[in-house]
């Protein structure tokens, strides 16, 4: 084999070493993806829950009269904001 021909072959041989390369690692690429969907979707299932069970403490909580100051300033602050909400509510309804 020629000089040329012997380089050629070197450059074609490294071409196929870097594609082989480059497509293990989009396979990589795309299995990562994969995963990161799945635990973004996790966490926000897990975050929701999270909420829920906190709304069921603070119920349980206002229930048995366990209020602390910083929960009843928390109740109250919430239920300052759901008037405030119904009365959007109502005054866009009777537009």
């Amino acid at each position: 084999m020629s000089q040329p021909e012997q380089s050629w072959k070197r450059v074609h041989d490294k071409l196929q070493q870097v594609l082989q390369q480059y497509q293990s690692l989009q396979k990589d690429h795309d299995r990562l993806q994969k995963e990161l969907k799945e635990h973004k979707l996790r966490d926000a299932a897990q975050a929701k829950q999270i909420g829920e069970l906190e709304n069921k403490v603070a119920a349980l909580r206002m229930a048995t009269g366990q209020l602390t100051d910083e929960d009843k300033k928390d109740l109250e602050k919430r239920l300052h904001q759901y008037i405030r909400e119904i009365d959007r509510c109502i005054a866009m309804l009777s537009e």
